[in-house]
């Protein structure tokens, strides 16, 4: 088994006033040619957008774009004439693929909305371009993890073009719970929402993130109560 660690307080920042982003990985004017992503896992941005901004209508291609709201609301519209708003507990996966234009917007004039975008390589160039979205009850990934992302709609998780799965978990501190990988090969990326963890011999707290590879599974301790993303890519 071997760990990359990316501990919070590391990760890149940008403000731009309606924008606070912080970036596990390159992304932008960051630029740290140790962190180019995780095997196909490419961006892993933590977003906090203020009441009635966002980004505005711009292009995508051959990119599996994730949007994982924490909190308050986000409004999306592409040009597949999808207008949608996603709030917390839902998933978003859109597939660029041969092009697309999209803008997603804080949905509230009063609240700011912190959300992940993940950004990864996609699996097949060119597809058609493809739009996902799906509401998960915390309830069902109570000391247990829920796939919410996966190539092949697992028990109603969105649809990605990618051998990827996402899994999101809670757990009360001291609760132990075991990982297994989908496929050999892969590696998993453990990023703390909230609370902390013990992983591989190593302690992570809120927006810690944990790079695993050459590892069949991985315990992973709750040392507080905690919520987890869990992302595991071809590397």
């Amino acid at each position: 088994m071997k760990t990359v660690l990316h501990k919070a307080e590391t990760r890149g920042r940008a403000e731009h006033g309606w924008l606070d982003s912080r970036h596990t990985f390159s992304f932008a004017n960051y630029y740290n040619p140790e962190r180019m992503g995780f095997g196909v896992l490419r961006v892993l941005n933590d977003d906090i957008v203020a009441p009635g901004a966002g980004f505005g209508t711009h292009a995508h291609a051959n990119m599996e774009i994730i949007s994982v709201p924490l909190s308050g609301a986000l409004r999306h519209k592409d040009s597949m004439g999808h207008t949608q708003v996603i709030r917390q507990g839902e998933v978003q996966v859109m597939s660029a693929g041969t092009g697309i234009r999209h803008s997603e917007h804080n949905a509230s004039d009063s609240d700011p909305v912190n959300f992940l975008q993940i950004w990864v390589v996609p699996k097949e160039p060119d597809i058609t371009p493809r739009y996902g979205q799906q509401e998960f009850p915390a309830e069902k990934r109570e000391d247990r993890f829920q796939t919410v992302v996966a190539p092949d709609s697992e028990n109603g998780a969105v649809w990605i073009n990618q051998d990827a799965w996402f899994s999101l978990g809670r757990f009360s501190g001291g609760r132990r719970a075991a990982y297994h990988l989908h496929s050999d090969g892969n590696g998993v990326y453990v990023f703390v929402l909230e609370g902390g963890v013990e992983v591989a011999g190593e302690r992570l707290s809120r927006r810690g993130g944990l790079g695993i590879t050459e590892a069949g599974e991985i315990e992973i301790t709750a040392t507080t109560d905690c919520e987890l993303l869990v992302i595991e890519v071809p590397l």
